[in-house]
């Protein structure tokens, strides 16, 4: 049986009357008080999920930033030091390999922050692609993470608002701390670097200002209001870029493995696309149940507990992908009604 990691916080998670389950290896916490109130708590002031499980990848040297350039998806010319992006990793098909944060350290140094699922997958792909004046290295023990999201986190944590997909470091109730104006909920927001030593402090710190707690449950529900597609679910491997909605971020213009592919796709169109949907009768939809009319399959599936109706995101022929199309999905063998909708599912100004 396999012996699960920890995080560095996990005696606080305990501590706290955590729910801890196995997450991608390791042992996390997926909820505190309850998933609907720690969304809200997000949604309506700030949350703190540890997030020290993902995987963080170092590429340096005086041609780094020609290896990455080759394996990315965008295009590292639009950053500098002390700005990030959201990027994918693919495969000679276009496959998503994983949809990663990349961070310019300075011109000849990216840190990767990767899913913790598919750290060692990303790290062996660039490592054996490794040019001369290049150099890959897995540094995830090096740093623990906090993810602090939420329309007051700024303001509970002191720190400048700033502006999004930038970086700087930055000190917190003296704990030294990398802050990367990034996240995964839609909410303003910021992830907290340290190393492993601090992060209990952190933590302490972060609680003491008012921010709630929260889990992966929340995290999840938090992502699919907003359409943030979660790798092993909407994506992987044999999902194209293009059918995912990810064009966005592939600069086609320039070379990189499986650019060609997803040129060609790009050109005459996908086959089907990643549609989100909210269900018109009472029903919960959930990853992998069919959607029998027109045929297709749910990738993620929850109940929205800011709008308080069963939504998810799936895949259907692109025929059928325009808002306002009528979809029936197979929900534990009941025929239930869905209706597809524009991304994201939840703004906050039409609920505000």
């Amino acid at each position: 049986m396999q012996t699960l990691l920890r995080t560095p916080l996990h005696d606080r998670h305990v501590g706290l009357g955590a729910r801890l389950v196995p997450f991608a290896g390791w042992e996390m916490p997926v909820q505190y008080t309850g998933v609907i109130q720690e969304h809200r708590a997000v949604r309506s002031d700030a949350g703190v999920f540890d997030v020290s499980h993902m995987g963080e990848i170092e590429v340096e040297g005086p041609r780094a930033k020609e290896l990455l350039q080759g394996l990315l998806s965008n295009d590292l010319d639009k950053i500098a030091p002390g700005r990030a992006q959201y990027t994918l990793l693919t495969n000679e098909s276009g496959g998503i390999i994983d949809d990663l944060i990349v961070y310019e350290l300075e011109p000849t140094r990216f840190l990767l922050v990767v899913n913790a699922s598919n750290r060692e997958a990303v790290f062996a792909w660039a490592k054996e692609r490794e040019i001369r004046g290049s150099e890959v290295s897995d540094r995830s023990n090096e740093y623990a993470l906090l993810a602090v999201q939420g329309p007051q986190s700024f303001e509970r944590l002191g720190l400048e608002q700033g502006t999004p997909f930038t970086w700087e470091m930055d000190e917190l109730d003296g704990v030294e701390v990398m802050v990367n104006r990034t996240g995964y909920t839609g909410e303003l927001g910021c992830e907290l670097m340290t190393m492993p030593e601090d992060a209990g402090r952190l933590w302490d710190s972060v609680l003491a200002r008012g921010v709630v707690p929260c889990g992966l449950g929340a995290r999840d529900t938090l992502r699919l209001e907003v359409c943030y597609p979660l790798h092993g679910n909407d994506i992987g491997p044999e999902t194209d870029a293009i059918s995912a909605g990810l064009g966005w971020v592939c600069a086609l213009g320039k070379e990189f493995t499986g650019a060609p592919v997803l040129r060609e796709i790009k050109e005459r169109g996908p086959d089907r696309k990643l549609v989100a949907f909210v269900m018109e009768e009472k029903a919960i939809p959930r990853q992998g149940m069919p959607i029998v009319d027109p045929a297709g399959e749910v990738t993620s599936g929850s109940h929205s507990p800011m709008l308080d109706v069963g939504i998810g995101m799936g895949y259907v022929p692109a025929g059928s992908s325009a808002p306002d199309t009528d979809l029936t999905i197979d929900v534990r063998g009941r025929p239930r009604r869905a209706r597809v909708v524009p991304k994201p599912i939840y703004r906050r100004e039409e609920h505000a």
